[in-house]
């Protein structure tokens, strides 16, 4: 484990020690909560304003900075302690700290970073939720990116994850597309294809807002199903198949796996026999001949569990899933569920339903909610076909990465081309999906995502391909001792040395996207070293090669947690 690991503590263990002889008692959460990295290395590595204190001190902020000073002692690794105003600046002993650091970076490799904040616990990660029959859309991508590098974050820190998909293959929206493919497309060849798939649920969809006889129709279709009428159960299960495959393409491409799948299929008796039992122990309710729960005393509204013809709904499928995955797994710690924020409300009433009905394991389940992505026109939305599919999205962003890759390699084999234009696209559908706070609402704008000088994944993985590039050049042996360090050097070996923390918050925040701003600033830093700080031929050759060898090995280390390969040459 990184030296520079525990330097924050040593901080907090420092001021803890100057505050006891004052009798002032703070918890240590609170003072590491307080310290912050200065904008300027002249300023120190590390700050502790003294604000907080004033009131339990009852001085001036300047002067408790003061009086801490002079009673502190270097923490272990730090050179120099200083205020400036109301600041103390705490300064690394940053020789040792190269040192160290790049050692270790380069001994440890992939494992550099490591943690054991989660204690080999087992938590299920269930994301994505494509339902069969309909479109894998852009929107879809921002889900299972999250949830993909929410599970290797956990897993990076010592928890073992079982990713789960929970995919809805019946239901209304299942009767649509059998209705519509029967009715308008029975002459069609069946086909994993995304767009034909997407293309007959969005005809239904249309269809329907025109007919109420139609709506008719379905429903019939919708209560044949889930009675298992033969003929319809078989095509069903066709398409079903063939809608996953599409979808497995689709996994495979965004560096995506299961361990466990879910139906919804496969929860609708055990659910309708949940319903009876909270029927039987007046925990819900019959109302207008549908079956409810009413939360309304805890402002969570009425949750329908039956609709008024008899047909399941899926907030009665989700209590006999939650029951499922702690059967399958009894050993599970907590499910986390990586869901759009439209389903913020049905989450907390499946939690206070099964709290309030001691069904159990209220308390293991949490949920990280995600915002919407739109277009630039609006909301996308697989109903009105108002989307981009990924499939024709993919094509769209592949065809401009390999326009930008032929200026720079015109004579590329096409095979490699291909597989360097898929990586790149995918990198920048990822990255634009996890840099920004999972619960804001984004708009997708493409050009953006894939501009290759600014905040992208092109401009992470260009900056990865320029240190592979300067390595395969040199013929040192990289050094990492060195007795002077310019300015740049210190500045992008402090942000190295801010990798662990950064897991930590990440692991703590279940938030990728603090790896995702990392991963761009890591890469800002070391292009700013790269153009003032030659490497090749240089005097400081071998130390410098260190230094980008480190570097590239903690960048890909960050992108890995994204579930971002790497690219050798752009």
């Amino acid at each position: 484990m990184p030296e520079t690991s525990d330097k924050k503590e040593l901080i907090v263990e420092a001021i803890i020690k100057s505050l006891d002889k004052k009798n002032v008692r703070i918890s240590r959460e609170e003072i590491l909560s307080k310290i912050e990295v200065p904008p300027s290395p002249e300023m120190g590595d590390y700050a502790l304003p003294c604000f907080f204190l004033a009131s339990k001190l009852r001085q001036d902020p300047t002067e408790i900075a003061l009086e801490l000073r002079s009673v502190l002692k270097n923490p272990r690794g730090f050179k120099d302690i200083q205020t400036r105003g109301p600041y103390i600046n705490f300064f690394l002993d940053r020789e040792k700290l190269t040192d160290n650091l790049v050692s270790e970076i380069l001994s440890e490799k992939e494992d550099f970073g490591r943690l054991n904040l989660g204690k080999g616990k087992n938590i299920m990660v269930e994301f994505s939720q494509a339902n069969t029959h309909k479109a894998f859309h852009v929107g879809h991508i921002r889900g299972t990116s999250i949830g993909e590098s929410v599970s290797r974050i956990l897993e990076f820190c010592g928890n073992k994850v079982i990713r789960a998909n929970y995919q809805g293959d019946s239901g209304m929206h299942v009767a649509k597309w059998i209705w519509c493919y029967k009715k308008f497309h029975s002459k069609d060849k069946l086909k994993d294809d995304e767009s034909w798939i997407a293309s007959i649920y969005v005809g239904a969809v249309k269809r329907l807002e025109k007919s109420k006889k139609f709506q008719k129709e379905v429903e019939e279709i919708n209560k044949k199903l889930e009675s298992g009428d033969a003929e319809l159960s078989k095509l069903w299960r066709q398409t079903r198949e063939l809608s996953l495959k599409s979808f497995q393409k689709i996994y495979s491409q965004l560096n995506t796996h299961f361990d466990v799948y879910y139906f919804e299929k496969d929860m609708e008796i055990r659910g309708k026999e949940i319903v009876e039992l909270m029927l039987k122990n007046k925990f819900a309710k019959k109302s207008e001949d549908a079956i409810i729960i009413d939360l309304q005393k805890y402002n969570l509204g009425v949750w329908v569990l039956i609709r008024k013809d008899g047909t399941i709904l899926y907030s009665a499928k989700d209590l006999a899933l939650v029951e499922k995955k702690f059967i399958d797994f009894p050993d599970l710690q907590k499910s986390i569920y990586v869901i759009a924020n439209e389903q913020d409300l049905h989450f907390n009433q499946l939690v206070k339903t099964l709290e309030i009905t001691g069904f159990g394991h209220s308390d293991r389940l949490k949920h990280i909610s995600f915002g919407m992505v739109r277009l630039p026109t609006g909301k996308m939305s697989s109903r009105t076909g108002q989307n981009i599919l990924y499939s024709d999205f993919l094509k769209e962003m592949t065809g401009h990465a390999s326009k930008e890759i032929k200026k720079r390699f015109p004579k590329l084999k096409k095979e490699i081309l291909e597989n360097r234009a898929l990586k790149i696209s995918i990198a920048a559908m990822k990255y634009n999906m996890l840099k920004q706070g999972e619960q804001k609402n984004i708009i997708f704008d493409i050009k953006e995502s894939l501009n290759f000088e600014g905040n992208s994944g092109p401009y992470i993985l260009y900056s990865y391909a320029r240190a592979s590039s300067i390595i395969k050049k040199s013929k040192k042996k990289p050094n990492p001792d060195s007795k002077h360090l310019d300015k740049k050097e210190i500045e992008l070996i402090k942000k190295m040395s801010e990798f662990e923390d950064v897991v930590m918050k990440s692991f703590e925040d279940l938030s990728p996207s603090c790896l995702a701003n990392y991963s761009y600033q890591l890469a800002q830093v070391f292009n700013e070293f790269y153009h003032e700080c030659p490497v090749v031929n240089s005097e400081k050759e071998s130390f410098r090669i260190s230094l980008v060898e480190a570097f590239r090995q903690i960048l890909k280390n960050s992108l890995s947690l994204l579930g971002i390969d790497v690219i050798e040459e752009m």
